[in-house]
């Protein structure tokens, strides 16, 4: 029994932690330490804050955080991708399962853009030039405009 419990806390004490859409903000430093990025600054707003963070490949990645301390939005622009499973969390097989319906259903290339119940995702861009947010209506503050998550 012993050996059972110790052998289960160091699995979980190993499991990565990870931040994203729908998590809490104490634990955006996850994201910072996974995406082996630098936190560039935090930007206090009326009914949010702004964590931006520098990936190592150079990507800007913006979490925006509620005053009740959920991630309701993230940003991203960059030569590079981040890495949706990271950002996008609880929400990254939802995401994956709408981009899909949505890709089949336009035609042609350019931005992508799609909600699927609360879940808005928005990007575009082109080889070394991406940039797109995604976030989730039921989670944004009172007050809170779209046009704010950049």
């Amino acid at each position: 029994m012993r050996f059972g419990i110790l052998t289960a806390m160091l699995l979980l004490a190993g499991a990565p932690v990870f931040a994203a859409l729908g998590g809490d903000v104490t634990s955006i430093d996850a994201d910072r330490v996974h995406a082996k990025g630098a936190l560039l600054r935090i930007t206090q707003a009326d009914r949010y804050s702004m964590h931006e963070i520098r990936t190592a490949a150079g990507t800007s990645v913006r979490e925006y955080v509620s005053s009740s301390g959920k991630v309701f939005a993230v940003a991203w622009q960059g030569q590079f991708l981040p890495d949706f499973q990271q950002v996008l969390g609880t929400y990254f097989t939802q995401y994956q399962q709408a981009s899909e319906r949505a890709r089949r259903a336009r035609h042609g290339r350019g931005p992508l853009s799609f909600q699927d119940g609360d879940l808005v995702v928005q990007m575009g861009g082109h080889q070394r030039s991406f940039s797109g947010r995604a976030y989730v209506t039921g989670l944004m503050p009172a007050g809170v405009d779209a046009s704010a998550i950049q």
